[in-house]
């Protein structure tokens, strides 16, 4: 199983970027899956998370509301971040996560997620 993430990079305050994170070893769809980023000096948090219910409830950290968009593609096999109106305390590496058998009051918790990419690099300049 390989998650590879990718689409990271330098970007102004208030500029966009889509991250994806395509799988191989592992079908996306019906599974858990998030995003987490790790600043210096800080733990690593989730940013957001799709339950793997058929409903696929989404979750947001609060700073990001309105700002990012999780989402997967079945067909690509692939999970993506869409993130606007970026913000200096945005700057993270991020990393992408699925887990096959995740309660829904785990989602946020790291430990949950059974795989991981190797990190994103995201620096938002002011």
């Amino acid at each position: 199983v390989q998650l590879q993430a990718s689409g990271g990079g330098l970007v102004q305050a208030d500029g966009s970027l889509r991250l994806s994170c395509a799988a191989t070893g592992l079908t996306l769809d019906n599974i858990a899956i998030g995003w987490f980023r790790q600043a210096p000096g800080k733990e690593r948090e989730r940013v957001s998370c799709i339950s793997s219910s058929s409903n696929g409830s989404t979750d947001y950290l609060d700073s990001v509301k309105g700002r990012f968009t999780i989402s997967r593609d079945g067909a690509k096999n692939t999970m993506y971040l869409q993130m606007s109106r970026l913000e200096f305390e945005d700057t993270a590496v991020y990393y992408c996560a699925a887990g096959a058998r995740i309660i829904t009051s785990s989602l946020r918790v790291p430990t949950s997620y059974d795989y991981w990419g190797q990190g994103t690099l995201v620096t938002v300049s002011s």
